[in-house]
């Protein structure tokens, strides 16, 4: 039996990569670095496969909201920042032969009308999506197949 396809947000400040520096980069794909949270990172490692379907989310901005859609790219692997010692996302207790932090590759798949928190706060369907819980602070979350199909089909009918 083959593995369900999952679903995701996934955050990024635009002014470190917004969706347009992912779709200008080589094959539309970006690594997905930086992630210092243990839940946000087992996320990475342990569920998302191939092909899963991601909303591409601007933060930290003016309008923060879901400006694109994406995929993972490829399977986990070490995030090369943990190791660079110029690096903001260095950990000095990481070791190359015991990776601390993981990462994925994400290509963007289109740009977005964004869809911003407000209008995601007010659809009836979204109320129970993780990034509108009081206090989440998580850069990916899991977005539920009903919300996914939500979500897209309301880009949809806007494109």
């Amino acid at each position: 039996m083959a593995n369900k396809k999952s679903y995701w947000l996934m955050k990024s400040e635009p002014h470190e990569c917004s969706i347009d520096d992912a779709l200008a980069a080589s094959n539309a794909t970006v690594p997905w670095t930086g992630v210092r949270n243990y839940q946000a990172r087992n996320f990475m490692w342990r569920q998302m496969r191939v092909g899963d379907g991601v909303l591409f989310y601007h933060s930290s901005c003016p309008e923060p909201g879901v400006a694109g859609i994406a995929e993972v790219a490829s399977t986990p692997y070490p995030d090369p920042t943990q190791f660079d010692r110029h690096s903001k996302y260095f950990d000095a207790s990481a070791r190359p032969e015991e990776p601390r932090w993981w990462m994925v590759d994400v290509k963007a798949l289109a740009k977005t009308r964004l869809i911003g928190i407000g209008e995601l706060r007010a659809a009836a369907a979204l109320t129970d999506m993780t990034i509108l819980r009081r206090g989440n602070r998580l850069s990916i979350t899991p977005v539920t197949a009903d919300q996914w199909r939500h979500i897209t089909t309301r880009l949809a009918r806007s494109g």
